[in-house]
């Protein structure tokens, strides 16, 4: 029997070992899509206690402890830090199979030197030993980062954001990590939301324009955009529950956008018109500067009416769509690709079902000369598992070229995060010892060492370009 979480935890075979020790493990990392938030970054705030650090936002653990039948006042409630901890290692024993049971052990060996089980038992002794170690000065914000071997994080930031901590960490001379901002227009697009008027008024004060058309709103974002790239911004963001493009004129769009202008809500045809058209405008600013752009696609927010009245959004309400990708997916990047104007392209589903029709959906688009142009995304969210990535990467590498894949990223608000780019990399050298170890790949270290390397960092170093 193999002991618990030991130096060859995830590698079963011989090949998958030596791959991960001599050529994955120490590989910096590039985290090219997260949640963190840029002033604590800047600030370099440091958390009293584990709780802080550990729970707080956290509601991958929030969903676990409700199910564990934790109430609410432990969860997101007014009970205390110790006893929310409490709580949480109260659960971590029922999460056998679940990744939150590796991540949560992982994240307590690498950062904090803790060899045993979080439980009921050991909780006690665990607040003591890491709150003493984040009280030290030793476990700030930037010692995470830093100590994870992190180059770049890409935080997710509105068009409307000053980035005035992105440029603070910029000019920062004894913080070398590029915190790097991500464009992420989401408020911009839904235009049947109350959200949307508002988010309108304050992207024309952010850009200095007069949003009176939809010439001056497409300006407006073109004007952001810009301001991005001066910043170092490379890669932008939108979440696409619900996928959909329907054909329509500037000027059709131009109708439609005064009319919600106006404070009047747009029909579904009319809401497919104005996102198609802009998803395309804005596809063609990314194109433009040489940026990466992401599509996250099929969630399904905000599930618990009631819940959501009291919590808000993002706190572990969410789960996945089902609503069909293929043809207006298609529909968009043609678009794009109609106009020499497709930029590059990361895929996500948080449906798995979705898997093989984004796989086979991005080789209809590769091409100009770059390696990866088209980038089915690393498993996402809930298949953020270990049976999610190696169904992710066993999909791309029967259809694709697996070889070309730009790897792992965080998408998390946490900053002991970075252990899941340890637990991706163990998965990732598994599956390809398997391979080897079968006698579908030859057992050429030179080849497999590059592979590894190229998945782990350089394939993500290159496509980038930070």
């Amino acid at each position: 029997m193999k002991a618990f979480m030991d130096e060859n935890f995830v590698l079963t075979n011989e090949t998958a070992k030596k791959l991960y020790h001599n050529y994955a493990k120490d590989l910096p990392i590039i985290d090219y899509h997260c949640h963190l938030s840029p002033q604590e970054i800047y600030e370099n705030t440091k958390f009293e206690n584990i709780t802080k650090v550990w729970l707080y936002g956290d509601h991958y653990k929030w969903r676990a402890m409700r199910a564990n039948g934790v109430e609410e006042k432990y969860v997101t409630g007014d009970g205390s830090d110790y006893e929310k901890f409490l709580a949480w290692a109260k659960t971590v024993p029922m999460l056998i199979g679940n990744p939150l049971y590796h991540w949560t052990h992982l994240e307590l060996k690498r950062y904090f030197g803790i060899e045993e089980p979080l439980n009921e038992d050991t909780a006690p002794a665990i607040w003591n030993k890491v709150n003493d170690l984040l009280n030290s000065g030793e476990w700030n914000v930037r010692d995470f980062i830093v100590k994870s071997g992190v180059e770049v994080v890409c935080t997710t930031d509105d068009p409307t954001d000053s980035l005035e901590y992105h440029e603070k960490i910029k000019a920062d001379a004894e913080f070398d990590v590029k915190v790097l901002p991500s464009f992420r227009p989401d408020k911009g697009l839904e235009i049947n939301r109350e959200t949307f008027l508002p988010w309108v008024q304050k992207l024309a004060e952010a850009s200095s324009i007069s949003i009176d058309s939809y010439d001056a709103f497409l300006k407006a974002l073109a004007n952001r955009i810009h301001f991005f790239h001066e910043i170092g911004g490379r890669v932008s963001d939108h979440a696409l529950d619900v996928m959909m493009y329907e054909e329509a004129s500037e000027e059709e769009v131009a109708s439609i956008f005064e009319k919600a202008l106006a404070g009047n809500k747009v029909s579904l045809e009319e809401e497919k018109k104005y996102k198609s058209y802009t998803l395309t405008f804005l596809g063609m600013q990314y194109h433009q500067k040489g940026w990466a752009m992401q599509y996250h696609i099929n969630a399904h927010r905000n599930n618990n009416t009631r819940m959501f009245n009291e919590l808000g959004p993002d706190t572990g309400y969410d789960s996945m769509n089902d609503d069909l990708l293929a043809k207006p997916l298609q529909k968009l990047l043609d678009s794009l690709d109609q106009a020499d104007a497709l930029p590059k392209t990361i895929l996500y589903s948080l449906n798995p079902r979705d898997n093989v029709t984004i796989a086979t959906l991005i080789g209809s688009f590769q091409g100009g000369g770059i390696p990866g142009k088209m980038q089915f995304g690393t498993a996402w969210w809930f298949n953020d598992t270990k049976l999610g990535m190696i169904n992710q990467m066993e999909t791309l590498a029967d259809i694709g070229v697996f070889s070309r894949f730009i790897g792992m990223l965080t998408d998390s608000r946490s900053f002991l995060s970075y252990t899941r780019h340890e637990y991706f990399r163990r998965i990732m050298c598994n599956l390809i010892g398997e391979w080897v170890e079968n006698g579908e790949y030859p057992n050429d270290e030179e080849t497999l060492a590059k592979i590894v390397q190229n998945i782990s960092y350089y394939n993500a170093k290159e496509y980038f370009g930070f």
